[in-house]
């Protein structure tokens, strides 16, 4: 079921911008020529929702007293202890679909692609933050909703970029993903309030320019930014990767995106392919709209705010000076910096990843870092002791 009937404006809009923005995914993924059919399927899916968790978020917005009516704490009470005879019949069917492993999950590949997430450390942190993150605000749609929302924009950004980096940490938490786990609640918690927000806004957004608020293509294009581009980012920083790391942390990151409610056809084994789908996604875009460099300078400037604020934003905009390139740092007026921090990450990851980590409990040590890295990044972003993910819209 879809409520736009075509593409929207924004499809394909960016032009040869996104051709050239795509060269390195094109090189990547060995794309020869467009595959106007994958295009095609993109462009629909603009256009299309989850439709399990919008029935939840219907069933949430019905007035109390309706028998169908989900409250807040029947929601929270089914991820933490499941169903019963007397839950509504939506919130038991998106709950009873979570707790069901598809035919494909191989649990033990989803623990060691969290152990290969946890050994890249800071490196996986630093790519979400800046080629996933405020690399993804080069293009309009997503970014808009972003500060039509308040998510990630002015006071609350702190907040949101800690909800994130909570929500990436307690997934890639030792069994963290097992059912009703912290990762595998957090997930169900963000997929709900990902229906309420298109349920709330649907009405008041543009969709005949943007599609629906959060919908499919963009859902596949965010499932992208946390596996194939964390993946081309920690190598880009030095950090080996291997074919047996490359395909536990797609796999990891293929049921993360089942479990939020990505279309199985998004869902994919392999890095290279991921790449594909990355490259003609990026094809699909939009130019850049005033909300990418509204976002990315907010990001630069709470990072100012943390400890050792200098270091880290001069840090950071060196290495997004490489990472992005010479035009998107003007076009999100952001300083260009020369990229003396990739080399000294490339030192630092050749001796940690190359050496060290080859030594008896090499690798151990490493998820250890990993972890203890996550939490110090974690207490920096946050203000207070209070570290639950967004609270659902009202």
């Amino acid at each position: 079921m879809t409520t736009v009937q075509v593409p929207p404006t924004r499809f394909r809009a960016g032009g040869q911008r996104n051709v050239r923005l795509g060269r390195v995914l094109r090189t990547l993924a060995g794309v020869r020529e467009v595959d106007e059919d994958l295009m095609e399927r993109i462009g629909r899916g603009f256009t299309e929702r989850d439709e399990l968790g919008a029935r939840l978020a219907a069933a949430m917005r019905l007035p109390a007293g309706d028998p169908e009516k989900v409250s807040m704490a029947q929601f929270r009470a089914a991820l933490e202890h499941g169903v019963d005879d007397a839950t509504p019949p939506s919130l038991a069917a998106f709950v009873g679909t979570l707790e069901q492993d598809p035919p494909w999950l191989d649990r033990d590949l989803v623990d060691e692609g969290a152990r290969v997430f946890r050994r890249f450390g800071r490196n996986a942190a630093d790519v979400l933050l800046q080629l996933s993150l405020i690399g993804g605000y080069r293009f309009g749609g997503p970014p808009d909703l972003l500060v039509a929302t308040g998510a990630l924009a002015g006071s609350s950004t702190r907040r949101r970029l800690a909800e994130t980096q909570s929500w990436a940490v307690a997934v890639t938490t030792p069994g963290g993903l097992a059912v009703r786990g912290e990762g595998w609640r957090t997930t169900a918690h963000v997929r709900a309030m990902h229906a309420l927000v298109n349920h709330t806004f649907a009405s008041r957004w543009d969709t005949a320019r943007w599609g629906l608020p959060i919908n499919q293509a963009d859902q596949a294009g965010t499932l992208g930014l946390f596996d194939g581009t964390v993946l081309i980012g920690v190598k880009a920083l030095g950090v080996p990767v291997s074919r047996r790391d490359s395909d536990a942390v797609m796999h990891l990151w293929k049921y993360v995106g089942w479990l939020m409610g990505v279309d199985e056809q998004w869902l994919v084994d392999s890095e290279r392919e991921r790449q594909r789908i990355n490259y003609h996604v990026v094809l699909a875009q939009d130019t850049i709209t005033e909300a990418g460099p509204r976002l990315s300078q907010d990001i630069i400037s709470v990072l100012g705010e943390l400890p050792h604020g200098r270091w880290k934003t001069e840090r950071t905009l060196s290495m997004l000076s490489l990472f992005l390139g010479r035009e998107s740092m003007r076009e999100l007026g952001l300083p260009w910096r020369p990229p003396w921090a990739h080399a000294m990450l490339w030192v630092a990851n050749s001796a940690r990843h190359r050496v060290l980590g080859h030594l008896p409990g090499g690798r151990e040590r490493l998820e250890d870092g990993g972890a203890r890295v996550a939490q110090r990044i974690l207490a920096e972003y946050y203000a207070s002791d209070d570290r639950a993910v967004a609270d659902l819209p009202t």
